[in-house]
């Protein structure tokens, strides 16, 4: 069935912009990822007042992910419930005072409490953010608006590069938590008034949503592509100091890496909406690209780090939008419990990666790590093949 030409700025929710729901669902969904990555960016410098080795920085991002992880589907029928609106709102307050707890921390154990506090209030953000485009962008234009708003999360990791010689380098970490407090703040009162329906019927012309046996496939498949994701992110800055940068050109090389993972969504949801369709064969390109750019930083030099940051980013970090868009389009009753169970996969890969990865780098170096991490991009790639097949035989079922 021809899809309804889109309105002129793509928006479905009365007196509310199209891109005043961007904006709020790209603020609210890099908030929520701010305090794990930003404490990732800046554990050289956290690392001097609170003990925080390789082992124990995973074991932080792991809890944060873990707990979003358990999370992940109750928060999606929650959203679903009382709408994209208060769930975008209470996940903004939230990650503005648990950034301002990680700004207070004393010690380890503080810091580890308040990310495992953070991992929900990040699933309520993601998952409110795509209930919100999904109902209140015209399908014709909701590959871009998942492009945008998953942006939000290399955007966090260009945020915590930037603190590192900007923040924490000239005046200490602790006022980069403060600034980040700030920010999700802002980004609480962002998130628009007009209510925005709260769940759906199947609308006319589209088939029923997909069973959950396909969607469970589809969520351990990113799992592995976010166990590596999580690596990156977590120990990028530390695995440039070892390669030989400094801090601060360590710091440079994650912003740089962020802003090419940042474009490249955008430019995959702008050609999916022109595409139409086929979109989870595309993701299973990404992720085999990222594994190379995770090989190429196995060697520990300089030149092969640079050039292997800006492949993981650009490529393996490309396929979330695309991944979440090919989600929403088979579940259009209810996308945001749908996108719940897909993102638990997420969140239980990013809890596992950093802390192997973490382990491995303490007993056999970065090297074997990095190429743990392209093995498991890699597995992801194939995961997403077998998962659309999963879905086609469902369909003709």
């Amino acid at each position: 069935m021809t899809e309804a030409p889109a309105p002129p700025d793509g928006s479905l929710v009365p007196g509310v912009t199209e891109r005043r729901l961007q904006l709020s669902a790209v603020s609210v969904a890099l908030v929520g990822t701010l305090p794990v990555f930003m404490t990732g960016a800046l554990a050289v410098q956290i690392g001097r007042d609170v003990e925080l080795g390789a082992t124990r920085l995973g074991v932080a991002s792991g809890a944060f992910f873990g707990a979003a992880a358990v999370a992940s589907a109750l928060m999606g029928r929650l959203a679903e419930r009382v709408g994209p609106g208060r769930a975008m709102r209470s996940a903004a307050i939230a990650s503005a005072v648990l950034q301002a707890t990680l700004a207070l921390s004393p010690g380890y154990a503080w810091l580890l409490l308040s990310l495992l506090v953070a991992g929900p209030a990040n699933s309520l953000a993601q998952v409110g953010a795509n209930l919100l485009l999904a109902k209140g962008i015209h399908p014709t234009r909701q590959g871009w608006a998942l492009a945008v708003k998953q942006a939000g999360m290399p955007g966090a990791t260009l945020l915590g590069g930037l603190a590192v010689p900007a923040i924490a380098v000239t005046v200490g970490w602790r006022w980069a938590f403060a600034a980040g407090a700030l920010g999700a703040a802002a980004a609480a009162i962002a998130v628009p008034v007009a209510a925005v329906p709260a769940g759906g019927r199947r609308p006319a012309g589209r088939r029923a949503d997909v069973p959950i046996g396909p969607l469970v496939v589809l969520a351990a498949a990113v799992g592995f592509a976010a166990a590596a994701n999580g690596t990156l992110a977590t120990f990028v800055v530390s695995a440039g100091v070892e390669a030989g940068l400094g801090e601060s050109a360590a710091g440079v090389v994650l912003t740089l890496g962020s802003a090419a993972g940042i474009a490249m969504r955008l430019v995959v949801g702008a050609r999916a909406d022109r595409r139409g369709g086929r979109h989870l064969p595309v993701v299973s390109v990404l992720l085999a690209g990222g594994a190379l750019g995770y090989f190429l930083l196995a060697p520990g030099l300089v030149p092969t780090h640079l050039l292997g940051a800006l492949v993981a980013f650009g490529s393996g970090w490309a396929w979330p939008g695309l991944f979440n868009l090919a989600v929403v389009r088979l579940n259009p009753t209810a996308p945001a419990a749908a996108t719940g169970i897909t993102q638990t996969g997420v969140y239980v890969g990013a809890l596992t990666g950093p802390i192997l990865f973490g382990v491995v780098v303490d007993s056999a170096g970065y090297g074997l790590a990095w190429l743990l991490a392209g093995l498991a991009s890699a597995l992801a790639a194939a995961g997403v093949v077998y998962g659309r097949s999963r879905v086609v035989a469902s369909r003709l079922r």
